[in-house]
């Protein structure tokens, strides 16, 4: 408090004190660092946000609920196509629901990798701890579709996704 007390008295206000700082850091962190010369590491630019956003659960293993689930993906992904407007959308499967994604026993699976490659804004997210309790149980490894990607847990996923302000579907 004193020093802003100190900075009116002397006719330096607080936004010009602001602007000073801002260009002071602004030059120093454009000046490159050895560490970054001598990596060379180039970092891609983050991907745009879509501008909706949807996660998709499934928890049971019943083809009607998966097909139900893979349409709600085709109509959403299509809808917003017409638009001209992006859209993320991520089937988050636990549970039962993880067979959707298991090469052995996804009554779907046929149609997941087509949807995949049309649609690189689809994510389908199996449950890592489904994965290991399945395995564990069968006494064997459960192998999944190679467009799923393991989360350590589903629903963990879906609380975090909502968070971002993901809407939340259940069909």
């Amino acid at each position: 408090m004193t020093i802003i007390r100190s900075l009116q008295r002397s006719g330096i206000g607080i936004v010009s004190l602001l602007a000073v700082a801002v260009c002071a850091h602004g030059a120093v962190a454009q000046e490159p660092t050895k560490k970054a010369e001598q990596s060379k590491i180039i970092q891609p630019a983050p991907a745009p946000l879509a501008r909706h956003r949807v996660a998709i659960q499934v928890n049971q293993n019943d083809k009607t609920v998966m097909d139900l689930a893979l349409n709600n993906v085709r109509n959403i992904a299509e809808y917003y196509k017409q638009k001209g407007e992006t859209v993320a959308i991520e089937v988050v499967t636990y549970g039962p629901g993880l067979h959707m994604l298991r090469a052995d026993t996804s009554p779907v699976k046929d149609r997941i990798a087509p949807m995949a490659l049309e649609n690189s804004n689809l994510k389908f997210i199996a449950c890592g701890n489904t994965q290991a309790n399945q395995s564990k149980a069968e006494g064997k490894p459960v192998t999944l579709l190679s467009k799923a990607k393991v989360m350590p847990s589903g629903v963990v996923r879906l609380m975090e996704l909502q968070k971002q302000g993901y809407a939340y579907i259940r069909p």
